[in-house]
């Protein structure tokens, strides 16, 4: 069982992928075909491009958004690490001073 590698795009071709279909007239099953991308790829593209140009549903994220939102995640991840190092580190040195002053 062979396992597919993930193809990835750069924004640019998503959004030349986005402006055919918006500007070609053909469905974005007949564009995928074409540009040999998944329909559902196509499909989440074109749906994230009408959110960013304001055409979205109420609370949708834009990109911009979205990646902030990534970039707060990971920050906050390590702050948590960097966090939960302190304490064992405090727990620590609060054991050795303790056994020291006995």
């Amino acid at each position: 069982m062979s396992k597919r590698k993930r193809r990835k795009f750069t924004e640019e071709q998503k959004r030349d992928a986005v402006r055919l279909i918006r500007t070609s007239g053909e469905s974005i099953s007949t564009v995928s075909q074409d540009l040999g991308i998944g329909e559902g790829s196509l499909r989440r593209w074109v749906k994230q491009a009408d959110i960013d140009d304001g055409k979205g549903s109420a609370g949708a994220l834009t990109t911009e958004e979205i990646e902030e939102l990534r970039r707060l995640r990971k920050e906050n991840r390590v702050l948590k690490m960097e966090r939960d190092f302190l304490k064992k580190a405090t727990a620590f040195f609060a054991r050795e001073t303790s056994e020291n002053t006995k």
